[in-house]
């Protein structure tokens, strides 16, 4: 029977949401994504602006994301990233050599998706079913392709909404230059809410093999938006004072590159687990989708009983 959350209840929630954490070794999970996103960042860049750029201008797209780079984790490590993107340049190859980084391309863009969806499924105790496997290996390809262009959907909304601030701000600057401050961090502030809280609306309700209702996609949405945005300033903080990038010398801007998507990886996976408690408590069950089977873990001591640790439940 379904139930309303109430204040109380949220007791309950964040106990389901720790015990799960720990139980699918969610850091473990946000260690592996860290590792296969050093190797996919670029291409995922390249992708998007190339997607983006249609839309909007290259340029102030790109300048846009580096901006968003260098707040999140400095300048050193923005540098990085825009010489892996030079690196990565087709300019000027031979056809053969472009078909082949296009494809390359591709794959290492989608890479981080498949990677976040397998990362949830199994929080989520859900599994694809093996049976025509190329074909949902190809759907799995596709459907990270477009989270790569929501990505820059969202990204061109953002841009064409600070131009509106922006000029709306220079026309409030002539009569309240103190309060025009406060209204453009303001408005900054619900325009990344509402891009965050859109992004992971779409990873738990498109990625994942599971049917889940849009309440309790909002309510992890929402709750994993709050949490990236306070772990932003604090994530920052430490990659500050810990001074990765003086330890490790001329690999110190890719460490910290890794160290970022760690901790964002592990805000994502724990969101997961509190929507999954968050449907869990209220009554709600998530189910498998048209592909996909659910999963229960078992532990069984060693000689009692010769039976697999994951039951498959259809």
């Amino acid at each position: 029977m379904l139930k309303k959350i109430k204040i109380f209840d949220y007791k309950n929630v964040f106990k389901e949401t720790f015990n799960g954490f720990l139980e699918d070794k969610g850091l473990k999970l946000s260690a592996s994504l860290a590792y296969y996103t050093i190797f996919s960042l670029a291409p995922m860049i390249i992708v998007l602006l190339s997607i983006g750029g249609i839309f909007y201008g290259k340029e102030a797209l790109q300048g846009k994301i580096f901006s968003q780079i260098n707040d999140f984790i400095g300048n050193d490590a923005a540098i990085q990233v825009q010489e892996m993107l030079q690196n990565l340049a087709l300019s000027g190859k031979s056809t053969v050599a472009i078909t082949t980084g296009v494809i390359t391309l591709l794959i290492g863009a989608t890479g981080v998706f498949v990677e976040i969806q397998d990362s949830i499924n199994e929080i989520w105790r859900v599994k694809s079913v093996p049976k025509k496997g190329w074909l949902k290996l190809l759907m799995d390809r596709i459907l990270s392709l477009s989270m790569v262009a929501s990505l820059g959907f969202l990204l061109i909304v953002s841009l064409m909404i600070n131009s509106l601030v922006l000029i709306l701000s220079d026309s409030l600057s002539r009569f309240l230059p103190d309060f025009t401050l406060v209204f453009i961090d303001i408005i900054n502030l619900v325009i990344t809410f509402g891009v965050l809280v859109s992004l992971f609306a779409v990873i738990y309700k498109i990625l994942p093999d599971a049917e889940i209702p849009w309440r309790d996609v909002r309510a992890g949405a929402v709750f994993t938006a709050l949490l990236f945005m306070l772990g932003k300033y604090l994530i920052g903080l430490y990659i500050s004072y810990a001074a990765i990038g003086s330890i490790y010398g001329a690999t110190g801007a890719i460490v910290v590159i890794a160290v970022w998507v760690y901790y964002s990886a592990a805000i994502l996976f724990f969101g997961a687990e509190f929507t999954w408690a968050y449907a869990k408590v209220r009554g709600e069950e998530i189910r498998p989708s048209k592909y996909a089977v659910s999963v229960k873990k078992m532990e069984i001591e060693q000689g009692k009983q010769p039976i697999d640790q994951e039951k498959i439940c259809k």
